[in-house]
């Protein structure tokens, strides 16, 4: 059943190994920069409790009540559910919060699909992706993902250099598998399991890889070890850093020290296909979640712009219309995509409805692709000023307050205190280093932009445009041969095309 925050917070005081800045943290719950999102992610387990949220947050079935995030989506109205419940939690804390769970989760429903490809190794491992996700569902752990390895010299077979470069399989015991490697995982020193799996490789004709492993991680597991880079948390008053203060999620190298994985929790090993597998499909579901994440933060941008031109009276220009209207696109461009991946859903291989791919992966690649140059057109929109006003301390000051008072406050709608709030957020959001880290996230935290491109040609659908060009220019039926460029399956080119005409 779900958890509250307190079950959450009890359950990581394990006795983990987190470090972070040089020392061992002795509780992640109170730990400063680890704090805000710990109480963050405890008081999403709240919300599906309080009975101003809880109809939005949870869903009803013949298991009981359960988080609506981790709910299996078998129906267009799951996923709006699902979108309707993520976008409360932004809503409620103010921020985009990314790995909480439901962005992660859904690369589990992924193994789900393919069952099938993991009976061939081992029908026990199709039945340990099953109890799993009736585990998540049921128990609501704190759910993340590992793909990340150090990797190492790319330049060398893995055979070829320290084995620990990525994870892998050192012995098998009759109670499970024993690992050693490292993996960067978002969350993990505060989270509850891990969805670990390899990174994509060069597999070869090696089918029996140890590399080629997936499994759930216990993160209090005995010989983790969390070293963490430094947070933005605490580097400066919350005052005039509103978002580093709250919504760091951060990243540790989690260091595998001969852990033993138990048979339970493997989900394939020894079999490449299966690891291909995996990456061919893993964010079937979960780029959902994560673009959905984009759309919140293009709001924020268009925002934080607007607001800083209605203050100075800008916003009638004809060129900063120009210029607001291309954030609007940007943000517009995504929502379509969420939208219609939902509208044209389709059935997936285990029966669960999943967005539709082609839509999904285009609006991702959208989303990141376009990311940056948004941020700079945003930061033209709002001006100097949000790099060069003075910190809150300064308001304060009876000495300087006067001063900026007399000069930030522009009439009686607009007093220094709320511009200078408007320029503390600009600048969290836009040119901190805070602000600087989520873009770089964008580069990692499903897969690189050439994986984002290739997920879009893998599913596309390329027999359309080429049966209409065939039609249009008159062409034979050999040139729909077997050079036909498609790499979709059948069925599905169909089922699209036939929602297309409706």
């Amino acid at each position: 059943m779900i958890r509250t925050g307190a079950d959450y917070k009890d359950s990581i005081r394990d006795g983990r190994e987190v470090y972070v800045n040089g020392e061992k943290v002795a509780d992640v719950t109170l730990h400063p920069q680890f704090k805000p999102l710990v109480d963050i992610r405890a008081r999403i387990y709240d919300m599906a409790h309080d009975p101003a949220t809880r109809d939005a947050m949870t869903v009803t079935d013949s298991g009981g009540v359960n988080a609506i995030a981790n709910a299996l989506p078998y129906s267009q109205a799951d996923w709006w559910a699902k979108r309707r419940a993520a976008d409360l939690v932004m809503d409620t804390f103010g921020g985009v919060v990314t790995r909480v769970g439901d962005e992660t989760v859904g690369e589990m429903w992924s193994l789900f699909d393919g069952a099938e490809v993991l009976s061939e190794i081992d029908p026990q491992f199709a039945a340990n992706i099953g109890r799993h996700i009736n585990r998540v569902l049921t128990e609501d752990p704190f759910h993340i993902s590992a793909n990340t390895d150090p990797k190492g010299d790319r330049r060398r077979p893995m055979q070829d250099q320290d084995p620990d470069m990525r994870l892998h399989v050192v012995r098998e015991t009759d109670a499970g598998i024993i690992v050693c490697g490292a993996k960067f995982e978002t969350a993990a020193a505060y989270a509850n399991q891990a969805y670990t799996k390899p990174t994509i490789a060069n597999w070869g004709d090696d089918d029996l890889s140890p590399y080629a492993v997936g499994f759930i991680c216990d993160l209090g597991a005995r010989g983790l070890k969390f070293i963490c880079r430094t947070g933005f948390a605490g580097r400066a008053s919350a005052e005039d850093y509103p978002l580093s203060n709250r919504f760091d999620e951060i990243e540790s190298l989690v260091v595998f020290d001969n852990v033993l994985i138990p048979w339970e929790n493997v989900l394939f090993y020894r079999h490449t296909r299966a690891a291909s597998y995996v990456y061919a499909t893993l964010h079937r579901y979960s780029a959902f979640a994560f673009t959905q994440r984009s759309l919140k933060l293009a709001d924020m941008l268009i925002g934080a712009a607007l607001f800083n031109l209605r203050q100075t009276g800008l916003d009638h220009l004809q060129a900063v219309q120009e210029k607001l209207a291309t954030l609007a696109i940007y943000r517009e461009g995504i929502n379509a995509h969420l939208t219609g991946a939902i509208a044209l859903a389709e059935r997936s291989p285990a029966g669960l409805m999943m967005p539709n791919q082609s839509l999904l992966y285009a609006g991702r690649v959208l989303a990141s692709s376009q990311l940056p140059q948004m941020m700079q057109l945003a930061r033209e929109l709002c001006g100097g000023q949000i790099g060069l006003t003075p910190d809150a301390a300064s308001f304060a000051h009876p000495d300087t307050g006067p001063w900026l008072e007399k000069y930030y406050r522009l009439n009686d709608e607009w007093l220094a205190e709320d511009r200078r709030k408007l320029m503390a957020f600009a600048r969290d959001l836009l040119n901190s280093d805070y602000a600087g880290h989520r873009l770089s996230f964008q580069l990692f935290a499903q897969s690189p932009p050439y994986a984002h491109l290739a997920a879009v040609y893998q599913n596309f659908d390329w027999d359309g445009p080429l049966a209409f060009v065939k039609h249009a220019a008159g062409l034979s039926d050999r040139v729909m041969g077997k050079e036909t460029l498609t790499q979709h399956n059948s069925d599905t080119s169909k089922w699209f095309a036939t929602q297309t005409a409706r």
